[in-house]
């Protein structure tokens, strides 16, 4: 490099260009291979991944990034805090659950700032609420944060955590179990809700964690706490293009579905918007819209803790502060809440408002139509 500078100013070259050839001539920087593992197989909730790969942000950061398909957050949890992946997403309550467990695991960034976990039931199948939900049968995956924190749900909705029986259905599978009733009850994210009332609707009946007092932070960023003190430039990079892309995709969704369709195949997308809508309203809180995009309060997580102490309790206890982080975080991003719709039906025919520019939720009770 110093050669090629001295030639250029023996050449007779104005220094700034000598500079600048030396830069052109030198090799690139190696894209280091980094791994994202997924909470479950890619929705819309992952498109910012997918677009932010597509335009090339990773790249130019010198990140080669894989995504890999997950099997539900107790296995990303799981795989990250092994060291078998840097990043992930998981569901932050399973996460602490893991890291109580020996997982070396970070927070770094919530996509869900609200709960999204819902269970789903027929009313035809003599369900028709949560109290009714012994002596039935529960759809979901092995490694589903729903039944990672069942003990936590059942003792908040005051039935015995022993009272139901849970049946191995994949995360693609769970309408058409309980279409087939081969099981009474599903869990699945809120974002996926218009999928099943269209499917079944007046039929349908649906309770959200939130309507019974439990709304710890859903989906989130996850870093191994051992590549994030090994690598905090590489990391802060990485959350901070994340940030980018969820914002860009909530300005404007239309080109991040575009990069999720043109990698994975099998979506629909009519529902994979109808799915972002309802995602910008999970992302959406007080915190995200005036702090950053992605925040994670500490009294949040304190709560979350709690809860997960008291529920499932913790096999190492451990200081909360340790499990999360917002130094990577660019506070100049923030969820614009202009761009979620102001009014949105949801979970227990509550309707709740945003108003532009207002991080508060107003809230009124109001029927639900069929």
């Amino acid at each position: 490099m110093k050669g090629l500078r001295l030639a250029g100013l023996q050449l007779g070259l104005a220094p700034a260009l000598a500079f600048a050839l030396a830069a052109w001539v030198a090799p690139a920087r190696a894209a280091e291979a980094v791994n994202l593992i997924l909470n479950w197989t890619p929705t819309a909730d992952h498109s910012p991944f997918y677009y932010a790969k597509a335009q090339g942000w990773y790249e130019k950061a010198g990140i080669n990034l894989t995504i890999e398909t997950g099997k539900g957050s107790g296995v990303s949890s799981l795989k990250v805090g092994s060291g078998g992946s840097p990043f992930g997403i998981a569901d932050l309550a399973t996460m602490l659950v893991a890291k109580s467990k020996g997982a070396d695991v970070v927070a770094l960034m919530s996509i869900y700032a609200n709960t999204g976990q819902t269970f789903y039931w027929l009313k035809s199948y003599g369900v028709n609420g949560v109290k009714d939900f012994p002596g039935h049968k529960i759809g979901n995956p092995p490694g589903d944060a729903s039944r990672v924190m069942w003990p936590a749900f059942a003792k908040a909705a005051g039935i015995a955590p022993d009272a139901v029986n849970f049946v191995n259905v994949g995360p693609t599978a769970k309408i058409a179990a309980l279409k087939s009733h081969t099981v009474d009850i599903i869990s699945d994210f809120y974002n996926e809700h218009d999928l099943k009332a269209i499917e079944f609707g007046a039929d349908l009946g649906y309770i959200n964690w939130k309507d019974i007092g439990l709304n710890p932070y859903g989906n989130s960023l996850i870093v191994n706490g051992a590549f994030l003190e090994k690598n905090p430039k590489l990391v802060e990079e990485f959350v901070r293009i994340t940030q980018k892309a969820y914002a860009a995709c909530v300005a404007d969704v239309a080109p991040c579905l575009k990069a999720l369709l043109d990698q994975v195949s099998g979506l629909d997308r009519e529902n994979q918007e109808r799915q972002w809508e309802r995602i910008k309203f999970l992302m959406t809180d007080e915190f995200t819209t005036t702090k950053a995009l992605g925040w994670i309060d500490a009294q949040r997580m304190k709560k979350d803790y709690d809860l997960v102490h008291t529920y499932l309790g913790m096999e190492k206890p451990f200081d909360v502060s340790t499990a999360f982080s917002t130094k990577m975080l660019d506070t100049s991003v923030k969820m614009d809440a202009s761009k979620v719709k102001k009014s949105l039906i949801c979970h227990s025919g509550a309707m709740r408002s945003i108003e532009p520019g207002i991080s508060r939720f107003r809230v009124r009770a109001m029927r639900a139509p069929e």
